[in-house]
């Protein structure tokens, strides 16, 4: 035997030598366990075999690594190159006023990584100076005033994980099925911890006047990127923030600082924030006109459709997560909504037919990203997959046909059906669409 193989018996054995005596029957009977589910876990890939290499020492096990500070500021495995936002050329007319999606077939837990979360621009990311950069309150206010980036984080900070979506989420797939990949159909929401100073208590320094309703938050991008906001909501869970995951803000997330409205629409968290007026009335500007409205079947436009609805959706399997082989999985997903937490999700494996309860997992949190897992044993059987989000204010997430009852298919905002997935016998998986 090579000196850098050992048999499974001697394994255990050597293991058994480091156990106390006392306790050294008990393990040579839980190793037989052991030992016989690891022959069983590797049936279908690698068996143990004497000509197997499982057991060898790798050559990474032989030499010295990288020492500290190699890469200064870290970054993935190169094994993890797949791992990154992505794309849809023909979405928008330029990628100075597109989207990335974040690739969340591929994430773990609840919190996107900075450099996943996605983006979307109007007018591409300005690189805004810090030491310069100022915002102003001003309007129906008692002391208008310009705040540094100094001056804000003076002030009491608060850190919170809320999930970010574009209300465009999964709106190429209003009118049927176009995108063969998680990624493209969802992939416009993150989560992550956001950290700033509450915009109520901003409002406090400046003083609003009795007439005050209503809030435009402008940013310093290109397109002057502006939305109306009732003061209700800034007075409630509003942030301005500055950092994101332990960071700064990223400059495609609005460095060096940017409004958030947790559970709205992204549009609405105005990144790059400058200037923050205060009216008695909405200013109707073009984001809030032409754009971020939501089309209806007899040509009216809803508007001001601010809150994000719960939706759901399974990430495995899901067309870049294929099964393998028959046996036992976990089908997996992820729940949010904007109204507050995720009291359930529920699983159909026959297009909604007749579902089945999930277990939430991890932190359950208002206005976050929440995973839901149920075991499951294939046969190799086909089966319609769906998931159905219900939140703690009782809403139900809708079929798609329920939703487009009401709202017809003119529109690409707030598209929250259930969504299916068509599980094959070969373990792949497409997307479709239920009538």
């Amino acid at each position: 035997m090579s000196k850098n193989k050992i048999s499974g018996k001697a394994y255990l054995a050597e293991l058994a030598n480091n156990v106390p005596s006392n306790a050294r029957r008990n393990f040579l009977k839980q190793g037989v366990k052991f030992s016989t589910g690891l022959v069983a876990a590797v049936a279908s890939n690698e068996a143990i075999s004497g000509n197997s290499t499982a057991l060898d020492v790798p050559s990474w096990s032989k030499s010295l690594g990288s020492g500290v500070v190699s890469t200064p500021y870290g970054i993935p495995s190169k094994f993890e190159k797949n791992v990154i936002r992505r794309t849809v050329p023909w979405l928008t007319a330029d990628k100075i006023s597109s989207i990335s999606m974040s690739p969340i077939q591929e994430l773990k837990g609840i919190i996107t990584p900075n450099g996943l979360v996605f983006e979307r621009y109007h007018a591409g990311s300005p690189t805004v100076d810090p030491e310069q950069h100022r915002l102003m309150i001003h309007g129906l206010v008692d002391n208008p005033l310009m705040f540094t980036m100094d001056d804000l984080m003076r002030f009491p900070s608060e850190s919170v994980i809320h999930f970010l979506e574009c209300p465009a989420n999964g709106g190429m797939e209003w009118r049927g099925p176009q995108m063969e990949a998680l990624q493209f159909t969802h992939g416009m929401v993150s989560c992550c911890e956001w950290t700033g100073v509450r915009l109520s208590t901003l409002l406090d320094e400046v003083g609003l006047k009795s007439k005050a309703k209503w809030v435009l938050a402008e940013g310093a991008d290109g397109a002057g990127m502006s939305r109306s906001i009732p003061l209700d909501k800034a007075l409630d869970d509003a942030l301005i923030v500055y950092a994101q995951n332990g960071e700064m803000l990223r400059p495609e997330q609005g460095y060096p600082v940017r409004l958030f409205n947790p559970g709205w629409e992204g549009n609405t968290s105005v990144k790059w924030l400058r200037r923050l007026e205060i009216g008695d009335k909405p200013w109707h500007h073009r984001e809030e006109t032409s754009k971020y409205t939501d089309l209806m079947p007899d040509g009216r436009a809803r508007r001001f459709t601010y809150e994000q609805e719960a939706n759901s959706v399974i990430t495995s399997p899901c067309p870049e997560n294929p099964w393998g082989s028959r046996g036992s999985y976990q089908i997996e997903g992820i729940a949010w909504s904007g109204r507050g937490k995720i009291k359930q999700v529920d699983i159909s494996l026959d297009g909604g037919v007749s579902w089945r309860p999930t277990k939430l997992k991890g932190l359950v949190l208002s206005k976050a990203l929440t995973r839901f897992s149920l075991p499951y044993s294939w046969d190799g059987a086909p089966a319609l997959l769906q998931s159905r989000a219900i939140d703690e204010t009782g809403y139900v997430q809708p079929t798609l046909s329920q939703l487009r009852k009401v709202r017809g298919t003119n529109t690409i905002y707030h598209k929250n059906s259930i969504h299916t997935w068509q599980l094959l016998s070969d373990g792949k998986v497409k997307n479709v669409q239920l009538k």
